[in-house]
Parts: C-alpha cells; structure tokens; sequence
C-alpha cells in the first residue's frame, strides 16, 4: 500500500468505528422525562397565603389584600370578612374601636391571638384579643383529662375536631396544639377542641361574628393541603368577599434601597460628597507652592518656625523669647537676677521704654493651657517688642 492510501484507509476506518459507537449507544439510550424542582415562584415565597387564595377562588369567593386598616371605611361590613393574620402588636385602641364597630355592624372578623393571658397583670399584650375578653395559655399547663373521658379513645388527638350538625364525623384541622383558649365568661357560640386544648372560638358580636384561632400556619403553603385545613378556611368565609391582611410591616424606603440597590447608593454618596466638597467655602485663596529653585531666608524662618511650633509647641516658643530677653538684659544691667521681682519688671521698664503692666504680661509664667491664634499672636508681639528695645 502506498504512502498516499494509509490516511485515507486510517480515515474510513475511524468513520467505521465511530459510526458503529453511535448506533450502539443509539440502541442502548433509553428516553425518560424528569421533573426540576425549582422551588416555589416568587410570588409564592412573598405571599405565604397564595394557595389558600387559589383554593378560595376556585370556590367562587373574591380575595383581596390589605396592608393596613384604611380599607376599613370601604368594605362593606354585611358579605365582608376580614382576615387578621399578621402582626397586630402596633394596634392602637382607635383602631381597635373600628375594627368592634365593623363587626358589629355585620362583618365577620377572624384573627389570631397573638399573646398569652397574664394573671398578675389581667391583660395581655394582644388589645384586640383582651376586647372580645379570651384568654389565651399554654396547652402544657392544663390539666391532663380523665382516662375514661371521651378524649381517652380518640385515634387523632393532636388534630383539632369540628362536629357540625347532621354530620356523623367531624372535620379535621392541623393547628398548633401548644396554645389553648379559654372563655371565661361563656360567651363563644362555637368552639373547636384537640384532645386537651381549645384552638377556635366564634362569638357573636351585634350582627356580626368574631373568629379566634390559636395561629394560621394551617393555612400557609403547604400546610392547607393537610386534612381538613383548606376546606375549615372555606367554611369559615363562606358566602363572603375575603380580605387578607398578613403582612403589616414593611420595609422602609431605606432598607429596599440598601438590600437591592447598594451600589447605587454608594455611587449616589460619593457623588453628594464630591458636590459639598466641591461647592465648600475656602478660607482663602490657595497659596501656589514657590519653585523649588528661589528659596528665600524669610520662608526658610518662617518655615523652622512652624517646625519648631509643631514639635514643641507654644510653651516653648514663648520661653526661648523670655530667655532671650533676659540674656540681654543681664548684658545691659549686671546684677539683674539679684533684684526682686517688681525691681527687675521696673528695670525693664526703662531699659524698653514699655509699662510695667506691658512688662508683667509678657515676662510672667504661661499657664500649661493651650492658647488661641489670637492670643498666642499677641504674646509673641509684646515679647518682640521687648527684646528689640533692648
């Protein structure tokens, strides 16, 4: 075989081989279909209340949201209800008197009780659960039931049971069995129980009616799929236009900036910064530094001046000056330090031609506190003049 023929040889065989894989991994691959799960939508996750919403449509109910009590004036109390499942613990009586009032006129109010009952105190923290006078307490701290009570055989007893009438079994609700309600004065019309504790109470109240439940949990997503859960949500709002509140708190304009935004504040800093620094008041003009080849002997003085300010400070300056003027004086006036004090001052008088007060001020001892420009400017002059008189 030729030189020429082996690529062409060496090329139809791997066109073989090749050809042969494909149809044996074609042979062999087996087609399937595979759901991802990526997570709920983001609808979803910031309304945890949207499959209960879904549910309540699909029965024919019209659902709507609320973020704050404004709305109150504009739902009609009769074929209203208003669901309260979010933090209330910001209520003010004003709105507590609108919410009673509402009711009363015929609008059907669920809401969760959001404090336990304090005996001590005889209130609560929850003002909206203190007005329609429940209690609310801890499951662990009743009373376990008698073994031959009812109670005793029930195949569920962490599920909450609602009997209705003409209904041979009750219906079932997950709720949260660590809370329990009390009604001290008797004055709830229905209730719901678990084996040990109470989790519902509806009331009467004018010509509309009160619903306390122990939390919402079983109605957020997943939860409302369970039992009876979905189906509790539809009875209790039934023939009704729903409103929703579950979220009263909300971020300021501040926070979703910073969460989202962050770069674009720090931009939108620097830039503000920048303007004030640009549109700043100077002092004075800006002083052009001198070229480094004409160097006069007044810059290089003024220059060690500052130096020396700097590093030792005014006390020291201030002393160099007095020390220099008494070496000179004692030049002039021999015997100087042997005199007094007034009589040194007087000796300096005439020598300088100054008064003595001018003398006092200028030669008597600093105290350690810093002085200002102005006045530390005035002490260096009387000095000068001083010592240049003598």
């Amino acid at each position: 075989m030729s030189r020429r023929a082996w690529p062409l040889a060496l090329g139809i065989l791997l066109a073989v081989l090749l050809g042969a894989l494909g149809i044996y991994l074609y042979m062999k691959a087996v087609p399937y279909t595979d759901q991802i799960d990526h997570g709920p939508s983001p609808e979803a996750q910031a309304n945890p209340y949207l499959a209960a919403e879904h549910f309540l449509r699909q029965q024919g109910l019209t659902v709507s949201h609320a973020n704050s009590l404004d709305i109150l004036p504009s739902l009609e109390p009769r074929q209203n209800s208003l669901l309260l499942f979010g933090d209330r613990y910001n209520m003010t009586p004003r709105q507590i008197d609108q919410v009673m009032n509402w009711t009363r006129a015929g609008g059907r109010l669920l809401f969760v009780a959001q404090s336990l009952w304090d005996e001590k105190a005889g209130q609560s923290n929850d003002l909206l659960l203190d007005r329609v006078q429940l209690h609310q307490s801890l499951s662990k701290d009743l009373k376990d039931p008698p073994p031959n009570s009812e109670n005793g055989d029930d195949p569920y007893p962490k599920l909450t049971k609602l009997y209705l009438e003409n209904e041979d079994a009750p219906a079932y609700a997950g709720f949260d069995t660590a809370f329990h309600l009390e009604d001290p004065n008797n004055l709830a019309q229905a209730w719901a129980n678990s084996a040990k504790a109470t989790h519902m109470m509806q009331l009467n109240h004018g010509l509309g009616s009160i619903i306390v439940v122990t939390d919402a949990d079983l109605w957020k997503t997943p939860a409302i799929g369970e039992y009876d859960n979905a189906w509790l949500l539809w009875y209790l709002t039934a023939d009704t236009h729903v409103t929703l509140m579950y979220d009263t708190d909300h971020d300021s304009l501040w926070t979703l900036l910073l969460r989202y935004f962050p770069q674009a504040l720090v931009a939108l800093i620097a830039l503000v910064a920048s303007g004030l620094w640009h549109a700043a008041v100077r002092h004075g003009p800006v002083q052009a530094p001198a070229a480094k080849a004409r160097r006069q002997l007044l810059e290089h003085v003024r220059a060690s001046a500052d130096f020396m300010l700097r590093r030792n400070g005014q006390h020291s300056l201030l002393h160099a000056l007095q020390q220099d003027i008494l070496r000179r004086v004692r030049h002039r006036h021999p015997g100087y330090d042997q005199l007094a004090v007034a009589e040194q001052w007087l000796v300096l008088s005439r020598l300088t031609r100054q008064p003595t007060r001018a003398i006092s001020q200028a030669m008597s001892p600093r105290p350690k506190q810093r002085l200002s420009s102005a006045e530390f400017s005035r002490q260096v002059a009387h000095l000068q003049t001083l010592r240049n008189a003598l």
